[in-house]
C-alpha cells in the first residue's frame, strides 16, 4: 500500500457499503437483473437527496468539499454505524499532507505511564501506538505475551496475528481476532494516512498474508475499545480475557490495553499462577 492509498479509498468503501444493502430493505423494487449486488449509485443518490453526478464524483474521490449534511445523509442510507460514519468523513475529505511522518525519536512512553502499568499487578497491560506496535508493558503482560523475548519489529499485534504461526495457536478464535485487528488497523490508517511506517506495515501484511489481503479488501472499520479474547497460553492454559482500551489524554496516539478478568474466576486464578511462575523464573535466571 503506497502513501496515497486514501485517494481511491472513499470509492472502494462506499461501494462495499452499497453492496450490503438490498433494495427491498430501503423500499425499492428488487426484481430484475443487477450487475452489482446491493444498491446502485443512482439509488443511493436518490435516497440521500443529492444528484447522481454529485454522488458519482464523491465515489471517484472528487468531492473533497462535500458537506457534513451530505455525508450524514449518505451514512443514513447506507446504515453506517458511528465508527463507519467517522471513517467516511476521514476518507472523503483527506487532509493535505506535508510528506510522510516517520516515527519520532526519544522516549515513546512517559515514565509515569510505565509506573501505572507496573501498578496493575493482577491485570496484563500494555501500550499500543496507531500501528499497533507494543511500546510498553507490565510484568503480567509480558508473562502472557512474551514481549521481552522478541525484537521491537516483532512486538506488533498485526504481525503476530498474521505472520507468525504461533499466532494461530495463541488465539483459539483466530479468525475473529484477525478480523478485529484488520478493522481496527483500517480505522487507524484512515486517521494517520501520513504515517509512512503504518502504510508500509499494511503493504507488508498485504504482500505476505493472503488472509490479511482478503480481510483488508472487505473494508471493515471497527474500533477495538473493549471486548473479550480467548488466549491459549503454554503455561497457564486457556484464558478468557475481557479487555478495555483506554486512550492516554497527554498522548492521544497511544492507548493502554488492559485485560480485566473477573475476580475469583478461573482465568484470574490462572493469571495469578502465571505471575508467580514469571516472578520465580526471573529470580532463577
Amino acid at each position: 500500500m503506497d502513501g496515497d492509498w486514501l485517494e481511491g479509498e472513499v470509492g472502494d468503501f462506499l461501494r462495499s457499503r452499497r453492496a450490503r444493502i438490498q433494495p427491498e430493505e430501503v423500499g425499492l423494487p428488487g426484481h430484475g437483473r443487477r450487475r452489482v449486488p446491493g444498491l446502485r449509485r443512482e439509488e443511493v443518490a436518490q435516497l440521500a437527496g443529492v444528484s447522481v453526478d454529485y454522488y458519482i464524483r464523491l465515489e471517484q474521490g472528487r468531492g473533497t468539499s462535500v458537506s457534513d449534511a451530505v455525508l450524514d445523509a449518505i451514512a443514513r442510507v447506507l446504515r453506517l454505524d458511528e465508527t463507519e460514519q467517522a471513517y467516511l468523513r476521514t476518507v472523503a475529505r483527506p487532509r493535505r499532507r506535508r510528506g510522510r511522518r516517520q516515527r519520532s525519536e526519544g522516549p515513546r512512553v512517559r515514565p509515569g505511564i510505565q509506573i501505572l502499568l507496573d501498578g496493575m499487578e493482577r491485570s496484563p497491560a500494555f501500550v499500543l501506538n496507531p500501528r499497533m506496535d507494543v511500546l510498553a508493558w507490565n510484568a503480567l503482560g509480558d508473562a502472557l505475551n512474551g514481549f521481552s523475548r522478541v525484537t521491537a519489529a516483532e512486538r506488533n499485534i498485526p504481525r503476530q496475528v498474521f505472520l507468525e504461526s504461533a499466532g494461530r495457536d495463541l488465539y483459539p478464535e483466530w479468525h475473529a481476532v484477525a478480523a478485529q485487528t484488520v478493522a481496527h488497523l483500517r480505522v487507524n490508517a484512515g486517521r494517520h494516512a501520513d504515517d509512512a511506517e503504518l502504510c508500509a506495515l499494511v503493504g507488508e501484511l498485504s504482500l505476505k498474508s493472503e488472509d490479511f489481503r482478503r480481510m483488508w479488501a472487505d473494508h471493515e472499520v471497527r474500533e477495538c475499545a473493549y471486548g473479550v479474547k480467548k488466549v491459549r497460553h503454554p503455561v497457564a492454559g486457556l484464558l478468557t480475557l475481557p479487555f478495555e482500551t483506554l486512550t492516554i489524554p497527554a498522548a492521544p496516539d497511544q492507548v493502554i490495553v488492559v485485560y480485566t478478568p473477573e475476580p475469583g474466576s478461573e482465568t484470574a486464578e490462572r493469571l495469578a499462577l502465571l505471575g508467580s511462575w514469571k516472578a520465580t523464573t526471573a529470580t532463577t535466571h
